[in-house]
């Protein structure tokens, strides 16, 4: 199965997401984009840290725009909260019946907030969520 993670700078969130669920399963082909990427910039320095704590090297990751093609050749498509989700279900109205929120794909409620700014400790309970949540999912 292709899953997609969705956030809306691919800095923060989808790129742990992406690396969290590569490092816990092989069976699934996984990435990540952005709703709103301008550049290829790398993920946050927190991110980066963070992962690493975890042995997880984030460090090579370079922001992707969401495609159509993405969108597309995805089977399963996760987002962070339920505005990307909304946004991305407008933008691409096929994509609605493979595309949750990775809280409500795991049968939980709530968003995963943005921690871009944040202090580490910030992108350590970002992290943890998101390791919860994929703990969780039907994945």
């Amino acid at each position: 199965m292709h899953i997609v993670f969705v956030c809306t700078g691919n800095t923060c969130r989808s790129p742990m997401a992406e690396a969290l669920l590569k490092d816990k399963t092989s069976v699934h082909t996984v990435s990540s984009c952005g709703l709103s990427v301008p550049f290829p910039a790398p993920a946050a320095e927190n991110a980066v840290r963070v992962m690493a704590e975890k042995g997880i090297d984030i460090s090579d990751h370079r922001a992707t725009q969401l495609t159509a093609d993405t969108v597309e050749k995805a089977e399963l498509i996760l987002t962070m909260t339920e505005g990307h989700r909304k946004i991305l279900t407008t933008l691409f109205p096929s994509a609605k019946e493979k595309t949750h929120t990775l809280s409500e794909f795991a049968g939980e409620n709530g968003d995963i907030a943005d921690p871009f700014g944040g202090d580490i400790e910030t992108y350590r309970l970002c992290a943890a969520q998101i390791a919860h949540l994929l703990e969780v999912a039907p994945l």
